[in-house]
Order: C-alpha cells, then sequence, then structure tokens
C-alpha cells in the first residue's frame, strides 16, 4: 500500500535526523533536508558551525556522505553544508546552547534570561522558553517555568509560522527539558498588518512624484503668466480705440453744454428787458394814476346815488336794531 511507503520514507528521514545529529553535535547541527533530483540526491544539513561539519580537506563530508549511502538506502547522496547566518533566531539552534550550557553546570536561569535577551535584540517579534524538570536542585520537585517576550501565536493553522525547536539536558540532578519558539521578524501573520511599511512606501510614492507635481505647477504657472500677459496687451490695444470712440461723444457734449449755456444767458437777458418794460418811467405812472382818479369818483358817485334812492323808498337798514 502507498501508505505503507510514505510511512516508511517518515521513519528514514528520522533516523537520518538522529545520526547527524549524533554526528554533527559540535559542529551545530540543526535541521537537514533531502532534495531528490534525476541524478542525485541532495541532502541539505544546516550548521551554525560549518567548518566543524566539512573536516580538514572535506575528509567529514566524505565519510557521512558513504555512510549516510550504504545504512539508510539513499541513491547518490550529495551531502551539502549550510551555515545559519542568524543563529539566535533558529529555535533549535538556541535550545541546543542552552542544553550545552545547563550540562556544563551554568544556572539555568542565568542561561534562560540571557538567552531570551539575546533572541530580542536579534530582531525577533516575540520568544518564548519554557524550562520543565529539576530546576531546584538536589531533592527539589519538578518544576515549570516559562519566560516569554513579544509577540507569539500559539493555536491554529497560523501557529505553524512559529520556529520551534526543543533539547534534553541531563545534568547530574536530573533531567531538563527545553522548548523554544521564536518569531522571526521576516514573518507576516494574516491578521497582524503593519501599518508602518504601508506609510513608508506611501511616501515614497509621495517623495517620487513631488518633482513632476512641482514641473506641472510651475508649467501652470508660467501659462497663467503668458496669458496674463497677453491679455494685459490685448487692454492696452484696446484703450486707444476706446479713446477714439469717445472723443466725438465728448466734443458733442461739449458742444451741447455750451449751446445750452448760451441759450440761459439769452432767456436771462431778455427777462431783464422786459423787467426794465413794465417797470417804465415815473412820469408815465403819474399820468396812469390820473387817468384812473375820474373813474374811481364817478364809480363812488354811482354807489351813493344807489344808497338814496333805497332810504327814501324804505328798503334801507333799520335803525335801533
Amino acid at each position: 500500500m502507498i501508505e505503507r511507503f510514505f510511512v516508511k520514507q517518515g521513519l528514514n528521514k528520522v533516523e537520518l535526523d538522529n545520526y547527524l545529529a549524533k554526528e554533527l553535535d559540535k559542529a551545530g547541527f540543526t535541521k537537514s533536508e533531502i532534495v531528490k533530483t534525476p541524478l542525485v540526491t541532495r541532502i541539505v544539513v544546516s550548521v551554525t558551525r560549518p567548518g566543524l561539519a566539512i573536516g580538514k580537506s572535506g575528509s567529514n563530508i566524505t565519510q557521512l556522505t558513504e555512510t549516510i549511502g550504504r545504512k539508510f538506502g539513499i541513491d547518490n547522496p550529495q551531502l551539502e553544508i549550510k551555515e545559519i547566518e542568524r543563529p539566535e533566531l533558529d529555535a533549535k539552534a538556541v535550545a541546543n546552547k542552552f542544553k550545552a550550557l545547563i550540562e556544563r553546570g551554568f544556572s539555568w536561569r542565568s542561561v534562560v534570561f540571557k538567552g531570551l535577551n539575546d533572541i530580542l535584540h536579534a530582531g525577533a517579534q516575540g520568544a518564548e522558553i519554557v524550562v520543565s524538570g529539576k530546576l531546584a536542585g538536589k531533592g527539589g520537585r519538578k518544576k515549570r517555568v516559562r519566560v516569554g517576550s513579544g509577540y507569539m501565536k500559539k493555536v491554529g493553522e497560523q501557529a505553524k509560522l512559529v520556529d520551534y525547536g526543543y533539547a534534553s539536558a541531563y545534568p547530574k540532578v536530573g533531567a531538563i527539558g527545553i522548548k523554544v519558539k521564536i518569531v522571526r521578524p521576516e514573518t507576516v501573520f494574516p491578521d497582524k498588518e503593519r501599518i508602518q511599511p504601508y506609510i513608508k512606501r506611501k511616501e515614497e510614492a509621495a517623495e517620487k512624484a513631488r518633482p513632476a507635481q512641482e514641473a506641472a505647477a510651475q508649467a501652470a504657472a508660467a501659462t497663467n503668466q503668458e496669458a496674463g500677459t497677453q491679455q494685459a496687451l490685448e487692454a492696452s490695444d484696446a484703450k486707444p480705440q476706446r479713446a477714439e470712440k469717445e472723443e466725438p461723444k465728448q466734443e458733442h457734449k461739449a458742444a451741447e453744454k455750451a449751446q445750452a449755456e448760451k441759450g440761459h444767458e439769452k432767456a436771462h437777458r431778455e427777462h431783464k428787458k422786459k423787467d426794465k418794460k413794465e417797470k417804465g418811467n415815473p412820469g408815465q405812472k403819474a399820468a396812469g394814476a390820473a387817468e384812473n382818479a375820474p373813474v374811481q369818483e364817478s364809480g363812488v358817485a354811482e354807489i351813493a346815488k344807489e344808497a338814496g334812492e333805497k332810504e327814501q323808498e324804505g328798503i334801507g337798514p333799520k335803525e335801533g336794531i
């Protein structure tokens, strides 16, 4: 059955990792990866100290290649040593380091806290270290201590993005288990989007677009200036034409005003002449008065005569009333 084939393949991978961890313990072995090609089977081995893994003139590599091909039945194995550039961010390397220090007699507390600071200073987003076992010394009970800092995913599909490593130390007092989890700086979780890179990209795009915007603004300003100059020239050309059109109107208004003034003066003179004629000489006024006097006297006599006739008839006003 096909399931047995995959199970056997997985068991061979575990046995290979255990063998390489034993042989390359001093070189700082962390993990291996098998890549099959049509010609050879390439085995990539990650270590912290590649010099110890290669050996003098590659003797260690040659011996390991022969042993792997004979013991694990891998056709044409080709061993490739890959150096871990930042061991502080590799969980397995950190766990192996803690194991070696605790077995040499260092206090687990100082080892764990110093290692956590080194991990965070290396740029990790978060880290968690769990130490359990005989931590209290001889005669003490089993104890579990967790030390962590930063951001950490523990459940769900996203927990697979966290680098995990474990190791077991065996000091004289008893076994101590070490578990290390590290969230590397380049790890991006789908539910945690950082805003700072987005803002930085926006600022960079704005900086790149700024020269073009300035050039467009300068071109628009130049265009507006040319348009203003052209309008000013057109206005200056239109002023003489407007002045030429307005000159006849002004002359006509001045002529009308002068004619009106002459008419007023003429009317004023005629009015003065009329007043003089009406006033006349003093001799003429006396003669006129003498002519009117007899007319007034004859009128008075007629009124008196009518009054006498009415009294004789008894129509006049009654006395004693």
